[in-house]
């Protein structure tokens, strides 16, 4: 009897001091699951209002457009909850501006700027020109619909450009190219090779072309140039570097505008 309780007293003292040399098993830290799983929440950016639209100035677009394309070039785009703009914009719209631009991929007109549905028109086509139907259309966005920007953006690298400058002749392309050929004879007096391959002289008749493409929009829309008389829109250039992201703002004469 004695034996048999001694026996159980050691098989006791070994379970018990085995238990002790055990390290306690801590609380399981969910802390970095739940940051995982959290998924951030995309801003419902409050799509602009007909008040809101006819409180901004042009340089007021101007300014917002820059700032957008800062954040662009900072990788710091707002999120934002598409399908939520546009149940806000289904009925009515009011945008800041008319871009006109490129058809180019490489340029995402509405990235660029960091804009949302609802806040800018965009035309599109190769070379950025106008034309009767983009012209009607900028009528449009601007006295009809309130816009208070015209922005013709060019970009570094642009295909037009470059096939105009080689004199390209194929179908329809020929007539189109056509519209941009006056910004090569605006560089005429350029001392250096007039060819596609010279990056100074591609980037000279892209400049060119934005600047014609403005005096187009003011000699052929009477409607738009006395828009901007009367100070209620701007008609301004940009070039969108293609390196970069960047857009350099252009005054009707090519000028940089101030930061």
């Amino acid at each position: 009897m004695q034996k048999s309780n001694f026996s159980l007293l050691i098989v006791g003292l070994a379970f018990v001091s085995f238990s002790c040399s055990q390290t306690p098993e801590e609380p399981e830290d969910t802390s970095q699951q739940m940051s995982q799983n959290e998924q951030p929440q995309p801003l419902v950016e409050k799509v602009l209002t007909a008040e809101e639209q006819a409180s901004l100035t042009p340089e007021d677009v101007i300014n917002l457009l820059r700032e957008g394309n800062e954040r662009f070039l900072n990788n710091d785009l707002t999120m934002r909850d598409h399908s939520e703009q546009v149940r806000q914009s289904t009925y009515a719209q009011y945008p800041k501006a008319i871009v006109l631009s490129c058809v180019d991929s490489r340029v995402p007109v509405e990235d660029v700027f960091d804009r949302g549905i609802g806040d800018v028109f965009v035309a599109r086509v190769a070379g950025n020109f106008v034309n009767e139907d983009i012209l009607g259309s900028m009528e449009f966005a601007c006295k009809v619909s309130g816009s208070k920007l015209i922005l013709v953006l060019g970009h570094e690298h642009c295909g037009a450009v470059k096939a105009t400058i080689d004199d390209v002749k194929l179908g329809n392309i020929t007539p189109m190219l056509a519209k941009i050929k006056p910004a090569v004879e605006i560089a005429a007096d350029y001392q250096g090779e007039k060819v596609s391959t010279n990056s100074e002289f591609v980037h000279m008749v892209c400049e060119n072309n934005v600047r014609n493409t403005i005096n187009e929009i003011r000699r052929q829309s009477p409607i738009l140039a006395e828009m901007e008389e009367n100070g209620e829109i701007q008609i301004v250039g940009g070039i969108y570097d293609m390196d970069n992201g960047k857009v350099t703002f252009l005054d009707q004469q090519g000028t940089a505008l101030r930061d």
